[in-house]
C-alpha cells in the first residue's frame, strides 16, 4: 500500500492510501495530478519504517518529504516541501527540502 497526493497548481490538495493498481481503474475528472509520496522520507532522508533510524539504502529517499495537505510540489526538482513558517526569517534548504531559520 502506498501514499498518494493530488497536486493542483503546485500545491497538495488531497491524499489517499492505495495500492498502485488502484490507479489502473480510478477515474478522477477533477483537475490535478496524483503523485506518490513516501511516508518514510523526511528531510530528504529515508528512515526505516516506524523509526528515526536512517535506512542504509538511501536510494529509497523519495521526493524530499512525505507530502501533506498544503505542501508545495516542485516539479523541476521532483520534491515536496512544507509551507513556509509564518514567523521569522526562513530559507528553504534545498539539500533537505526543509525550512531553516536565518
Amino acid at each position: 500500500m502506498g501514499s498518494y497526493v493530488k497536486v493542483l497548481n503546485g500545491v497538495v490538495v488531497d491524499g489517499i492510501r492505495a495500492d498502485a493498481s488502484f490507479f489502473d481503474t480510478f477515474v478522477d475528472s477533477s483537475p490535478g495530478t496524483w503523485l506518490q509520496t513516501s511516508y518514510n522520507t523526511r528531510g530528504n532522508v529515508y528512515y526505516l519504517p516506524d523509526s528515526n533510524i536512517p535506512d542504509p539504502d538511501q536510494s529509497k529517499a523519495f521526493r524530499g518529504n512525505y507530502a501533506g495537505l498544503g505542501y508545495t510540489y516542485d516539479q523541476v526538482n521532483d520534491v515536496f516541501y512544507a509551507p513556509k513558517p509564518t514567523e521569522g526569517d526562513w530559507v528553504l534548504d534545498t539539500r533537505t527540502w526543509t525550512w531553516v531559520e536565518e
